[in-house]
């Protein structure tokens, strides 16, 4: 799923949205991909704030062929049914949790070599809401994951896997 989601919404709109003031000095980026700056929103001492993070935890791994540390990857996406198992240490503090502000995500469709991506978006949400997780990283500083569900009926021809999308009345839990 979803290594690629766009938020169109410029920091002001994201700030009136989720009822912040937009005193923040950064640029929302348009295009976010693993590794990529872009924004949450998350609470810090019972308030709300934007702040851009990385889209990602890191990920060492060992190359099998020389036996030293690669460059951390991004894990950028936490499934569901995993929760209680690897992400359990940010899943269960309220304070690791956030909302990732999109406007549309893409999958990619399509035979291998011949893909195209299908952008969906929330068609009652012009800037909606995604579940998110987030903690301090040495690497990249700041960072956060997306939380993963299985795909709607509407959605499953194209992926089996879909963000966790929050209603409006849903962005304080």
């Amino acid at each position: 799923m979803c290594n690629l989601y766009t938020n169109k919404s410029t920091v002001q709109e994201m700030a009136n949205l989720f009822g912040k003031p937009a005193t923040y000095g950064f640029n929302a980026p348009a295009d976010v991909y693993p590794q990529y700056p872009g924004i949450v929103v998350r609470e810090d001492q019972g308030q709300r704030i934007l702040q851009q993070m990385t889209w990602g935890f890191p990920r060492h791994a060992t190359n099998k062929r020389t036996g030293k540390p690669n460059k951390p990857t991004a894990t950028n996406n936490a499934r569901d049914d995993k929760l209680w198992t690897i992400w359990r240490q940010w899943f269960t503090d309220p304070a690791q949790r956030c909302l990732i502000p999109f406007t549309s995500f893409a999958e990619a469709e399509g035979e291998p070599g011949k893909m195209t991506r299908t952008w969906i978006r929330v068609a009652d949400q012009p800037l909606a809401a995604w579940a998110g997780l987030w903690r301090p990283t040495d690497e990249w500083g700041d960072a956060y994951a997306g939380v993963m569900v299985d795909a709607t009926t509407e959605l499953w021809d194209i992926h089996d896997r879909m963000p966790v999308i929050l209603a409006p009345d849903a962005h304080d839990a």
